[in-house]
């Protein structure tokens, strides 16, 4: 979350993570067309094939997080220039997390590099939106906007298409979960949110994210520098309590249901 949000985000944790924003609409940000580099159409195929994306995407590693202490650490706002120091930690822990990543984002990684290693990387990528506006206090129109320009452009460059999303600060309603269930994505929020946006001190990060309990969702953001330092540390003192790593899907055992919200398992 970045620092000029403060003052919105203090105000939608103080009332709920599913707060309503005010009735007024607020005015949506611009979205810049953007023309995604186009994958080659045979390597896209093999990896169609190879890693089973699509409907089956991202493939399961079975976990049964009813009977396994799991916990779904998820990182948002990117990617940045972090990002791929996240991935090289969690690679060689062999953790799989789930990135929301939001659209303007990934088109600043020309190419998509990032984005398309998240994928090969076997974690689950969902939409965090275009441009990370409250989407609570936005028209119809722009909320679609919103979801489907970010739902575009990561398939335009991984071949995936996202089932789930993150409404930025948690703002959503029955309107924007209407817009969720349309697009064929599960609203996700979070039940332990580390503040790391706030207190950019990784012993803190790390403090709170030992806070999970089985079946919780852990909120970070891969775009801040302490975030990433921290990780190490995380995975240490949730494994010594005995923590399986999965990712949102793997935490339900199935790909969470279209408009729906969840917030721990």
């Amino acid at each position: 979350m970045r620092v000029w949000a403060v003052p919105l985000a203090l105000l939608a944790l103080a009332v709920c993570v599913t707060c309503s924003v005010a009735s007024h609409q607020q005015k949506e940000p611009p979205i810049a067309p953007y023309k995604a580099a186009v994958v080659d159409p045979a390597v896209l195929a093999k990896r169609l094939v190879s890693m089973q994306y699509g409907s089956g995407w991202p493939r399961s590693r079975k976990f049964d997080c009813s009977k396994l202490k799991c916990v779904a650490l998820t990182f948002d706002d990117g990617p940045g220039e972090y990002t791929a120091r996240l991935l090289d930690l969690l690679r060689k822990r062999d953790v799989k997390a789930t990135f929301f990543v939001i659209g303007q984002m990934v088109a600043a990684d020309k190419g998509g590099h990032l984005v398309r290693r998240i994928v090969e990387d076997g974690h689950e990528l969902g939409n965090h939106s275009w441009s990370h506006p409250a989407l609570a206090g936005l028209s119809h129109d722009a909320v679609q906007r919103q979801l489907q320009h970010t739902n575009d452009l990561v398939f335009k460059l991984t071949g995936v298409r996202m089932h789930i999303m993150r409404p930025p600060y948690g703002s959503t309603n029955a309107a924007v979960a209407a817009e969720a269930r349309q697009e064929g994505l599960a609203e996700i929020l979070w039940s332990v949110d580390t503040l790391d946006w706030l207190h950019r001190v990784p012993a803190a990060v790390t403090r709170r994210a030992g806070e999970a309990k089985p079946g919780s969702i852990v909120l970070m953001h891969d775009i801040h520098r302490t975030t990433v330092e921290a990780v190490p540390a995380i995975l240490d003192l949730l494994a010594r309590k005995g923590f399986t790593f999965v990712t949102v899907s793997e935490l339900y055992g199935r790909t969470p249901s279209p408009g729906r919200t969840y917030t721990e398992r």
